[in-house]
């Protein structure tokens, strides 16, 4: 009984210590008014042009999943963000022949702000942008699912970048990587790691967001978000996520769908995987289920854009923090 006591006196005040360092790290982060940066009022903006019927449910490979790739990049250019200078254009064309069905070629859509210390360290930001296209006449918008984590991505990149003009750049640079064909069985994000702009290995870490506009059957309010495999490879990030959350955003984070036994088995079924099945600390944020998940209804109207916003700051905060600490976070997990 005795060592069983000390064992777990260790572990708690080992705990403890471990949270007080990461708040003492927190507390030296200047980001209150850059994350106040984030703008319901853009987001919304945007979501409302990402989730318009002209895009006409941004099949894969589709024309209106060119004209939703040609507005986020005006979107970035507009914004004075540029694309990663290793590479030679906007897009990472991901072929039909990697995706081996009727689809054709479509692409990745990746910006970039460089680190000012350790440029060489990447933090991967990311959300499908496709969705399900038409179907017997009608739009399958996809406002939820993924317009509202593409929207995030393309905000979080905008105050990003004016923290960065205002003399305020991350130690560590940030891709934004938006990526195609993600309904159809993850081949953008495949193929990104598979044909990764800078090496996997110098890769500290994958945020995904797909699907955050929305509140579930099983929440009576909105103040909450599912937090799904922050602890499979990094005890770290899994730490620094409620960190950021406890200081900036106080929100509910719900691990219902981090369970190794839950049915739905979420953790497989989105862009991170792919970054954590090569050894990439990653976690994915989601609002769950709804009726209108992969249905025409699945519109702007439906959008609970406060909770979004709040969501957005969340994601952006642990990006911030990720980016900017002194020392990248440790793989400490088997990823299981």
């Amino acid at each position: 009984m005795k060592k069983t006591c000390i064992a777990f006196i260790s572990i708690l005040a080992f705990g403890c210590t471990a949270q007080k360092e990461i708040s003492n790290n927190l507390s030296k982060l200047s980001i209150d008014s850059q994350i106040n940066e984030i703008s319901e009022r853009r987001l919304r903006e945007t979501l409302e042009v990402i989730a318009s019927d002209e895009m006409e449910g941004r099949m894969t490979g589709s024309e209106g999943q060119k004209k939703a790739a040609d507005y986020i990049v005006k979107y970035f250019e507009k914004e004075g963000i540029n694309y990663p200078p290793k590479a030679k254009g906007w897009f990472q064309t991901v072929p039909k022949s990697f995706i081996k069905n009727r689809f054709g070629d479509s692409d990745n859509i990746w910006a970039f702000i460089e680190g000012s210390e350790k440029p060489e360290e990447i933090i991967v930001v990311s959300a499908h942008y496709d969705h399900i296209g038409t179907q017997k006449g009608n739009i399958f918008n996809g406002a939820d699912d993924n317009g509202s984590g593409t929207v995030a991505v393309m905000e979080i990149a905008r105050v990003f970048n004016e923290a960065k003009k205002k003399g305020h750049a991350p130690k560590r640079s940030i891709l934004f990587l938006l990526v195609t064909a993600e309904e159809i069985g993850l081949f953008g994000s495949s193929y990104y790691a598979k044909n990764p702009l800078y090496p996997l290995e110098n890769t500290v870490a994958n945020i995904n967001i797909d699907m955050i506009g929305r509140v579930d059957d099983l929440h009576t309010d909105n103040n909450y978000i599912y937090v799904i495999g922050a602890d499979r490879l990094s005890s770290d990030l899994h730490k620094i996520n409620e960190a950021v959350n406890k200081k900036y955003t106080q929100l509910n984070l719900d691990y219902k769908y981090d369970d190794r036994n839950d049915p739905w088995q979420i953790y497989y079924r989105s862009d991170h995987y792919n970054f954590a099945k090569n050894g990439i600390p990653s976690v994915f944020f989601f609002n769950g289920v709804h009726p209108d998940y992969h249905q025409p209804t699945d519109t702007v109207d439906k959008i609970d854009f406060p909770a979004m916003t709040q969501r957005t700051k969340l994601i952006f905060a642990l990006a911030w923090e990720l980016a900017n600490r002194s020392e990248r976070i440790k793989v400490d997990r088997d990823g299981k």
